[in-house]
């Protein structure tokens, strides 16, 4: 697992060396869906590269760590994810932008396989470098979903 997360950190740094915008940032979470009653909270952290591919649309990909914590009246491990993804970011405005993540989320925690990865957003840029976003991110496998809708800051790096 240590030797993974080495590769995608070097692979992602590389990426970042060319990238029109390379961006990180962190964000909290209320789970929903089909686990919302065993999850009390999630925290993700995100990491993105971007290119811009056409008129107000820049596409990448996106990396992270993603934990869906298991509340205090259930035993057992909090759900912990590797999202790895394509990432695509529509501009609507100079401040206001759409975009989804959509890929596939290693299982970092025991019993955990992991499965399908996907994070529509919604983006408002308060500067040039500092964005607050609105996601609603799922894990997906085997028809089970956890899900969160999650409220965070992403900085451009």
């Amino acid at each position: 697992m240590k030797k993974l997360m080495l590769v995608m950190a070097v692979a992602l740094f590389s990426f970042g060396a060319t990238a029109q915008n390379f961006n990180a940032g962190i964000s909290g979470g209320i789970p929903t869906g089909d686990f919302s009653d065993f999850y009390s909270f999630a925290l993700s952290i995100d990491v993105e590269a971007l290119w811009e591919a056409g008129d107000n649309f820049d596409a990448g990909i996106a990396t992270g760590f993603s934990s869906s914590f298991l509340d205090s009246e259930f035993d057992g491990d909090n759900a912990s994810f590797i999202p790895i993804a394509a990432a695509g970011r529509f501009g609507i405005s100079d401040e206001f932008s759409l975009g989804a993540d959509i890929g596939y989320a290693l299982g970092v925690n025991e019993g955990n396989d992991g499965g399908f990865y996907y994070a529509p957003k919604a983006m408002y840029g308060i500067s040039d470098a500092i964005d607050i976003v609105l996601s609603y991110r799922g894990f997906n496998n085997d028809g089970d979903t956890l899900s969160n809708i999650s409220l965070g800051v992403m900085f451009g790096l």
